[in-house]
């Protein structure tokens, strides 16, 4: 337990150093890009005068160092909070800072402060970024689970039968069809989907060509969940898992079955399915189980393309939505997310690989 402790811990500070070059790429990135984010919010006919007041609410106005240093401070779970000076280049946000607790005085009018990260509003809407990321996470996670799983069982399934008859039919099918499902784009498996099984076999089938986890009804009384819009999108964005999954399988099990223990353990009269289930398997999921950690945290990225195609309301959409209206902050706070989400997935993928592999020690 202490071990596990000192290396949550120790990744965490890891984590930290990687989020600030991660917020730090992102927003030198977006001060280089070409773009003027108070035209975008007020149009391209928008006199001087108001691009200026624009500008100034939004902070533009500032040098580029202290912009910087009111973006990180606003990141920062532990921040300076100016109570006076309101045009003073730390964020100042009432609504924000409420449910804050004060850690400790500096000076006369600053104090440092113990919130929830801040990412601001949106340039086009006004809302708040983590309201919006909150909302398209829940799209995106359970989109992202339900193909995981999918994926999962059923590659992991194939691999273990295409292990056992090596050489055989099955083995050969299964081959040429993970070589098609890798080599197949998914934002080409999108559309021919889309195109298949609900333009062309939509009376069959029922599925609608775009649609998300939550519909409005046509009265506009309120949402309905609509679980049938998830299995065109789950089931694109599981192929190339589910062919990477089942070859991983296939060579680990093949390899792990010619191991000497379990050649001792059918010596001993134990019985095809005790060998394969309780004695090989387990060893030959580590692979296994370190991509699909990479897949989920790929999936819960936002898989622009599936979500853009099917329209499905996640974080991959509200992202693509945002750099086509160059709402920075929409944008910088998905990104800081997803980093967060990667880190998170890996951290727990390590854990598991330990238990599964008493080999492996965290230290």
């Amino acid at each position: 337990m202490k071990t596990l402790i000192l290396y949550i811990l120790k990744k965490a500070l890891y984590s930290v150093s990687i989020l600030w070059g991660v917020m730090t790429l992102i927003f030198i990135l977006f001060n280089v890009i070409p773009g003027d984010p108070a035209r975008m919010a007020l149009g391209q006919r928008s006199d001087s005068a108001s691009l200026a007041a624009v500008r100034a609410d939004l902070g533009l106005d500032k040098p580029v160092t202290m912009q910087y240093v009111k973006y990180l401070n606003d990141l920062s779970p532990v921040s300076v909070f100016n109570c006076k000076d309101q045009s003073s280049y730390f964020f100042y946000d009432t609504t924000v800072y409420k449910h804050s607790a004060k850690l400790f005085n500096i000076g006369e009018s600053k104090g440092l402060v113990l919130k929830a990260p801040y990412m601001r509003r949106s340039y086009q809407n006004k809302r708040f970024v983590s309201d919006m990321i909150s909302e398209a996470l829940v799209p995106t996670f359970v989109l992202a689970f339900i193909s995981i799983v999918l994926a999962t069982i059923i590659g992991i399934g194939l691999g273990i039968l295409s292990a056992l008859k090596k050489d055989t039919w099955v083995d050969k099918v299964s081959i040429v069809v993970s070589a098609l499902g890798m080599s197949l784009p998914s934002y080409f498996a999108a559309i021919l989907f889309a195109w298949l099984f609900a333009y062309l076999l939509g009376n069959v089938t029922g599925l609608d060509l775009t649609g998300s986890l939550y519909v409005i009804d046509d009265m506009g009384e309120g949402r309905h969940l609509a679980l049938k819009n998830i299995i065109l999108p789950a089931l694109t964005l599981s192929i190339r898992p589910l062919s990477v999954f089942t070859q991983l399988t296939r060579n680990s099990m093949l390899d792990t079955l010619s191991q000497d223990y379990i050649r001792t353990a059918r010596a001993k009269g134990l019985s095809q399915y005790s060998v394969v289930m309780h004695h090989a398997l387990k060893n030959a999921l580590n692979p296994v189980v370190s991509s699909i950690s990479g897949w989920f945290a790929s999936m819960m990225a936002g898989v622009i393309f599936i979500e853009y195609i099917f329209a499905w309301k996640g974080l991959g959409y509200v992202m693509v939505n945002a750099l086509q209206n160059f709402d920075v902050p929409v944008v910088m706070g998905t990104v800081v997310v997803i980093s967060v989400i990667f880190i998170v997935v890996n951290i727990f993928t390590d854990i598991v690989y330990s238990i599964l592999d008493p080999r492996i020690s965290l230290k």
